[in-house]
């Protein structure tokens, strides 16, 4: 039960990432949303979506190392 948990906190984070690689590449093709002003605003969002996403499975996955003993010793806390 534990491991499904884990899997929906990382699934959310990782579709929120996937969607901002979607609004940039549809950005650099023109493609405008039309909840989003203009282009240039529509692609900050697209990279700050792919970043947060990126982000919190990068530190998901940092602090399950940290605990398991597994990182080097400058990750170490």
């Amino acid at each position: 039960m534990i491991r499904i948990i884990a899997l929906f906190i990382l699934v959310i984070p990782g579709a929120s990432a996937v969607l901002g690689i979607k609004i940039m590449r549809d950005t650099l093709f023109g493609i405008e949303y039309p909840i989003l002003f203009t282009l240039w605003f529509q692609f900050i969002v697209g990279f700050l979506l792919f970043l947060l996403g990126l982000a919190f499975i990068a530190g998901f996955i940092l602090y399950r190392d940290r605990k398991l003993g597994k990182t080097k010793g400058r990750f170490k806390s």
